[in-house]
Protein backbone atom coordinates (compact mmCIF):
# COMPACT_ATOMS: atom_id res chain seq x y z
CA UNK A 1 0.00 0.00 0.00
CA UNK A 2 1.71 3.53 -1.00
CA UNK A 3 1.85 6.15 1.09
CA UNK A 4 -0.99 9.01 1.21
CA UNK A 5 -0.35 12.44 -0.08
CA UNK A 6 -1.45 15.25 2.96
CA UNK A 7 -3.38 17.99 0.96
CA UNK A 8 -1.21 20.65 1.84
CA UNK A 9 -4.40 23.60 1.58
CA UNK A 10 -5.72 21.49 4.65
CA UNK A 11 -2.90 21.03 6.57
CA UNK A 12 -2.31 24.98 6.54
CA UNK A 13 -5.26 25.60 7.76
CA UNK A 14 -6.62 23.08 10.45
CA UNK A 15 -4.79 22.00 13.65
CA UNK A 16 -4.84 18.44 15.05
CA UNK A 17 -5.49 19.03 19.12
CA UNK A 18 -4.10 16.19 21.77
CA UNK A 19 -7.90 14.92 22.03
CA UNK A 20 -8.11 14.50 18.16
CA UNK A 21 -10.48 17.21 17.57
CA UNK A 22 -9.65 19.45 14.81
CA UNK A 23 -8.54 23.59 15.32
CA UNK A 24 -9.21 26.37 12.65
CA UNK A 25 -9.05 29.78 12.50
CA UNK A 26 -11.61 32.49 12.16
CA UNK A 27 -12.32 33.88 7.99
CA UNK A 28 -13.20 37.31 7.58
CA UNK A 29 -10.32 38.79 9.17
CA UNK A 30 -8.24 39.54 5.86
CA UNK A 31 -9.38 42.76 4.37
CA UNK A 32 -12.03 45.32 4.54
CA UNK A 33 -11.41 45.66 8.22
CA UNK A 34 -12.41 49.44 8.95
CA UNK A 35 -16.50 48.13 8.73
CA UNK A 36 -15.64 45.85 11.58
CA UNK A 37 -16.13 45.95 14.68
CA UNK A 38 -13.98 46.00 17.55
CA UNK A 39 -15.86 43.25 19.14
CA UNK A 40 -16.41 41.22 15.82
CA UNK A 41 -12.59 41.21 14.82
CA UNK A 42 -11.30 40.67 18.40
CA UNK A 43 -13.71 37.83 18.38
CA UNK A 44 -12.41 36.51 15.19
CA UNK A 45 -9.10 35.81 16.64
CA UNK A 46 -9.35 33.19 18.62
CA UNK A 47 -9.27 29.62 17.35
CA UNK A 48 -12.38 27.47 16.97
CA UNK A 49 -13.23 24.06 16.53
CA UNK A 50 -13.95 22.33 13.23
CA UNK A 51 -17.46 21.18 13.42
CA UNK A 52 -18.59 17.55 13.88
CA UNK A 53 -19.25 17.00 10.11
CA UNK A 54 -16.22 18.27 8.80
CA UNK A 55 -13.67 16.27 10.98
CA UNK A 56 -13.80 13.23 8.58
CA UNK A 57 -13.16 15.00 5.65
CA UNK A 58 -10.22 16.54 7.57
CA UNK A 59 -9.26 13.10 9.07
CA UNK A 60 -9.32 12.50 5.24
CA UNK A 61 -7.33 15.05 4.02
CA UNK A 62 -4.37 15.39 6.85
CA UNK A 63 -3.96 11.51 7.22
CA UNK A 64 -0.39 11.46 9.15
CA UNK A 65 -1.66 14.49 11.45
Amino acid sequence: MPKLKTNRGAAKRFARTASGAFKRIASHRRHILTKKSTKRKRQLRAAHMLHKADVRAARRMIPYC
